[in-house]
């Protein structure tokens, strides 16, 4: 299940072809280099897409840029290929397969220790995912979260990009984009930054609030679901050749 921090956050989805019984059985295929992306079968992907390219040495420094397009503003991201080289790899691998264009961001928070917007599910129920999965290569520098005394806690600060998971090591498509200091433990993945422009478009969305559901109290404010300024991603363009491909 792909609703990434609920519950960190509160305290914290013809032709028959006959298959000859051991092709069925046989384990799926893993990719073979150091970033391992794992089919997921009970998993499948929302939209048709192959596992990323692998290589021995994933490029593992410099930056790369994203162009962001959304109905509610630009929202430019920078990719840290040193921090998280496999995440990136990944992640511009699906935004070159147009796995992320035409997407509608599912979730935003607004708990005073998590502000994010969650997008990357073209399903748009917080459940899908690209049918396959791949390992964390977590934070070690993340300042402690001053909000929290037993010290296991940082703050994933306004302006960060991260993964969002299901577990340790069940990365797929869907990530956060910080847009006020949140307190998280250190378990999901931060691979860029968010532009000065993305910030102010982040800002928009949350500024509207968040859509009350069935199980909003009356007389409640939410804190946690669907934006009521609806974000959907309309175009995510990597700026450079080949990458992810």
């Amino acid at each position: 299940m792909k609703r990434l921090l609920v519950s960190v956050l509160t305290a914290l989805s013809l032709v028959a072809v006959a298959v000859p019984a051991s092709a069925a059985e046989a384990p799926p295929k893993v990719a073979s280099g150091p970033c391992q992306y794992t089919p997921t079968p009970d998993d499948p992907a929302v939209r048709p897409v192959s596992l990323p390219r692998d290589p021995k040495h994933t490029p593992d420094h410099g930056s790369v840029d994203v162009a962001v397009f959304s109905n509610q503003g630009l929202l430019p991201l920078r990719l840290d290929r040193a921090q998280a080289p496999c995440t990136v790899q990944s992640f511009l691998h699906l935004a070159a397969h147009g796995f992320y264009n035409q997407t509608t961001c599912h979730r935003l928070t607004a708990y005073p220790t998590l502000k994010v917007l969650q997008c990357g599910d073209p399903s748009g129920t917080g459940e899908g995912g690209p049918g396959y999965k791949f390992r964390d290569e977590l934070p070690t520098t993340l300042p402690p979260a001053p909000s929290d005394p037993t010290g296991k806690r940082r703050t994933y600060a306004r302006g960060l990009l991260a993964m969002a998971n299901a577990g340790p090591d069940t990365n797929g498509s869907q990530f956060f984009v910080v847009y006020g200091d949140s307190s998280l433990l250190p378990n999901y993945t931060v691979f860029g930054t968010v532009g000065s422009a993305g910030l102010r478009t982040l800002d928009r969305v949350a500024a509207g609030g968040i859509q009350p559901s069935a199980d909003t109290p009356p007389g409640k404010t939410p804190v946690d679901g669907k934006p009521v300024r609806k974000t959907d991603l309309e175009l995510v363009l990597p700026l450079c050749l080949f990458c992810g491909r």
